[in-house]
């Protein structure tokens, strides 16, 4: 039996914060370290934000980093601003702030990152607040101790953490009994970064049949007071647009998408075997002397293209990605229409975010996270999910890789990975242990945390990809073919999330 300590205990919150406070070491020490234009993007939104009125921030063109999330996102950045401008109002400052990296700027803006993850450590909280002490602990781990989210928040730099706070809440009322909260947190979200929209899907179904179940005059009274309250936030969110006329331009500013199928980094998934079976055709029949016109855009070029690259096969358009999407999502739903159980909304909405990652439009390699972080709940449940998830996450992890692509951040994003594989591999050991000849319990085979010979070759090939990459291909090729290693991170890690994508709806099906 395991041993269960209570989360309200002392010394139950007491270890909480030890694990956020050394995680906010961490970030404190990455201050300095490599951010990407992101950051420039997030000023000029704080910029935007504080120096226009309401009805002009979807029209601002000062930039070109316009703003592009939907209004609860700029609300929060309206927020920031206030302190912002006490602090350094250049910051602020919309025609003089442009590119401005004033040291108090990049601090102001790390920081507020780092305050807004106490949100994410509750929402951490909530949703292990019913495991047993050990398997609350190892959530800890891979939630807040997350390298991706390290490399993509506190190194890149953006507001990730807060928001899986958002969606951590969600999951955790959903999976005990309070659906309506849970379906209002999730539409609350949606309004602070519509690219979560992926999993909507999936609550609808889930709250039509579950929370409006009862009969058809109390199913109708439930459904009606669930609309009423997801119409009540989005209303408290694009309200004062409409008000403006302005719902187009928001939405226009929302989903561009004339941005093209990929981002200029492929994220690893399905399209990239698209791409490349495209350009290996193309170039088969050149050889043979058909007369083949040159792609539109070039991929491999690390621009974004505003047309479908494609030279023979037919060319993909946001409809088809999104046809591709509910197709791929459908078995989930299916499921969930006929067996909506709570325990199961955790895998379902992290094979939905699965699906988005995989068959969407423009999708950029960040999104991992989406499938890593709610999977992490479901990690310590079984075995197979803790082998999974191991995969998984490292996986996420090293398709992160190319957004630090300096020279000084290499070690770090590598001890992130090491440091990451080593931790799970002994948190794993220590929940799955090794059991002793003659136990009653499972045998040793079926309960030792061991990968098999094809997850151990697959992990093994990330660290030739990566010697290949960053070691032998400048080496060898110097400056030729320079697409040539990040193709290689796209390809291989998307073979390691098409896996995930199968495994994770063959474990959805066979769940009873």
């Amino acid at each position: 039996m395991e041993l269960r300590e209570s989360p309200r205990s002392p010394a139950g919150v007491k270890q909480l914060f030890w694990f956020f406070g050394i995680a906010t070491t961490v970030k404190l020490l990455l201050i300095p370290a490599y951010h990407s234009t992101d950051l420039e993007v997030h000023r000029h939104w704080l910029a935007i934000a504080h120096s226009l009125p309401l009805s002009q921030w979807y029209y601002d063109e000062t930039s070109e980093w316009t703003l592009d999330y939907p209004p609860f996102f700029a609300y929060f950045e309206r927020f920031l601003s206030i302190f912002a401008n006490l602090i350094d109002p250049r910051i602020v400052h919309l025609h003089h702030g442009l590119n401005y990296k004033a040291d108090s700027a990049i601090y102001f803006q790390r920081i507020s990152v780092i305050i807004s993850d106490l949100f994410l450590l509750y929402g951490v909280h909530i949703s292990t607040r019913n495991l047993a002490s050990l398997k609350r602990y190892l959530v800890w781990v891979f939630v807040i101790w997350s390298p991706g989210l390290l490399i993509v928040d506190h190194l890149h730099f953006q507001y990730n953490g807060f928001l899986f706070g958002w969606l951590l809440l969600s999951i955790s009322f959903i999976a005990q009994g309070r659906d309506l909260m849970g379906g209002f947190l999730f539409a609350v979200l949606l309004c602070f970064k519509h690219l979560f929209a992926v999993a909507a899907p999936v609550y609808f179904v889930y709250l039509l049949r579950h929370y409006c179940r009862g009969g058809l005059v109390r199913g109708f009274a439930r459904l009606s007071v669930l609309g009423a309250v997801v119409v009540a936030v989005f209303a408290a969110a694009y309200g004062p647009f409409v008000y403006y006329g302005q719902i187009q331009q928001v939405i226009r500013r929302m989903f561009p998408f004339g941005r093209g199928l990929c981002h200029a980094y492929w994220a690893p998934n399905f399209w990239v075997f698209y791409i490349m079976l495209d350009k290996g055709i193309a170039f088969l029949l050149r050889k043979f002397g058909f007369n083949i016109p040159a792609p539109v855009a070039s991929f491999t070029g690390g621009l974004v293209g505003d047309a479908s690259p494609f030279a023979v096969l037919p060319q993909i358009t946001p409809m088809t990605t999104f046809i591709m999407v509910l197709l791929a999502l459908s078995p989930c739903l299916f499921k969930t229409w006929r067996d909506p159980r709570p325990r199961l909304i955790a895998r379902s909405v992290a094979y939905a975010y699965t699906c988005g990652f995989l068959f969407g439009w423009h999708v950029h390699e960040k999104a991992s996270l989406h499938i890593s972080i709610p999977l992490a709940l479901v990690a310590v449940e079984s075995l197979e999910d803790a082998k999974h998830f191991f995969l998984l996450s490292v996986v996420s992890c090293y398709s992160l890789f190319p957004l630090l692509f300096e020279a000084q951040e290499y070690p770090i994003k590598v001890l992130l990975l090491l440091l990451h594989t080593i931790l799970m591999w002994f948190c794993f050991c220590t929940l799955f242990p090794k059991n002793s000849k003659g136990s009653s319990r499972t045998s040793a085979v079926e309960q030792w945390f061991k990968l098999g010979w094809v997850a151990k070759s697959y992990l093994l090939g990330v660290v030739v990809v990566e010697i290949w990459g960053q070691f032998l291909h400048p080496y060898l090729l110097g400056d030729k073919l320079p697409f040539l290693p990040l193709m290689l991170i796209s390809m291989y890690c998307a073979i390691g999330i098409l896996y995930s994508w199968i495994w994770q709806l063959k474990r959805i099906i066979m769940l009873s």
